[in-house]
């Protein structure tokens, strides 16, 4: 009887009942450029939906993902994308790199460590947004094999220009011991009997510095963009006129380079992504040389500094 009702329902004798419908991989072979993109981009995308791309390089080349500057997906609920989002799979370290909603910013850049990198949309069934996202994809550039020599053997000076750009502690591992990188973070900490030191003995810190937080903490004082005051008057050359605000707040680079290069003498913070943003203001000015002065809402526009750089001085004579 059982096996009759199974035929007649169209069940498959036995095994697991999946009733939900798998997403099928989007396989797509990254041999340049191209890029991928919701549904209707730039306009509406539809509800509820999920699509899977899954970029595979060509040469085991590194694949670099760029969001286009039009972003928009429904806004997140409590700082988190809940409903509509993108998000990028790394399947070489099996870590998500990100998960993005909202239209607040631009998400920044992502660069895959493998050869392949997953793109995840999903739509919910309630209030889509526009445009949507659109990513660029590229393959990074085959670093040229160089006759220099392991870490082991390099000197102080190389080793320090080496060191100096990487970003976390496990970063430094990584590089000077590829091999048993994670052995040394595990030692890292650990005290020996000639390893003591006063902060050790008088208890003062129970595991060390925390290298990565000190390094965190210099870098909000390197080169940075950061909020400047500045004279509308003087920016925009207009002693003619008055505007209310007198001053507004941009972002324009600042703070020290000190750790620029041990082989450049004068290092100079300086912009490498400049955009310009409007800022509506109150204009007066005086009319037809009287006494009346005429009050008009104008827009100013003012750069804006995004992204900075140290840069020798000599290299940019």
């Amino acid at each position: 009887l059982l096996v009759l009702q199974l035929l007649l329902l169209n069940l498959p004798l036995g095994g697991n009942f999946d009733f939900q419908e798998s997403v099928q991989e989007k396989v797509l072979t990254v041999s340049g450029e191209g890029m991928i993109h919701s549904p209707d981009f730039p306009h509406t995308y539809p509800r509820d939906t999920m699509l899977v791309w899954r970029l595979v390089a060509a040469d085991n080349r590194r694949i670099q993902l760029t969001f286009d500057e039009n972003f928009g997906l429904e806004d997140p609920e409590d700082g988190i994308c809940k409903y509509d989002f993108v998000e990028i799979e790394d399947p070489t370290e099996k870590t998500i790199l990100g998960r993005w909603c909202g239209s607040q910013s631009v998400p920044s850049s992502q660069t895959s460590t493998g050869s392949q990198v997953i793109v995840r949309f999903i739509s919910d069934e309630y209030f889509p947004s526009e445009p949507g996202f659109c990513l660029h994809y590229s393959l990074l550039p085959v670093v040229e094999a160089t006759t220099q020599p392991p870490p082991s053997l390099q000197g102080v000076e190389e080793l320090l220009e080496a060191v100096a750009v990487l970003s976390t502690v496990e970063d430094v591992m990584k590089y000077l011991e590829p091999e048993r990188w994670q052995l040394d973070m595990e030692e890292l900490y650990k005290p020996t009997w000639h390893m003591l030191g006063k902060s050790f003995i008088l208890n003062r810190k129970a595991r060390g510095a925390d290298l990565n937080l000190q390094r965190e903490e210099v870098r909000l004082y390197s080169c940075t963009p950061r909020n400047y005051s500045v004279s509308l008057r003087e920016e925009l050359k207009r002693t003619d006129v008055i505007f209310w605000p007198s001053c507004l707040l941009v972002k324009r680079c600042g703070g020290n380079c000190a750790c620029c290069s041990h082989r450049c003498a004068d290092c100079q913070c300086v912009p490498t992504r400049v955009t310009k943003k409007y800022h509506e203001v109150l204009l007066l000015r005086h009319r037809g040389g009287g006494r009346n002065l005429q009050k008009s809402m104008t827009d100013v526009a003012l750069e804006h500094h995004e992204e900075c750089s140290c840069v020798c001085k000599d290299d940019q004579d």
